[in-house]
């Protein structure tokens, strides 16, 4: 089964890389910020990657 969409970086990254990077996906392709969002999830659905969670970016250690 292959991504009806480009990748970013014109080929499919290792399970490492798509783990570490936000965007999976060439951005020019998509014409608004949903249609990319569903994209990427749907591609890491492909690759067996976890969606990235909302609160990713908040410290868990206390401030």
């Amino acid at each position: 089964m292959d991504l009806k969409y480009k990748w970013k970086n014109g080929y499919r990254p290792s399970r490492d890389e798509a783990a570490k990077n936000r965007h999976l996906l060439d951005e020019s392709q998509f014409e608004n910020d949903q249609d990319r969002k569903l994209a990427e999830e749907s591609a890491r659905k492909h690759l067996g990657i976890p969606a990235p969670s909302l609160d990713e970016d908040q410290s868990i250690l206390p401030h």
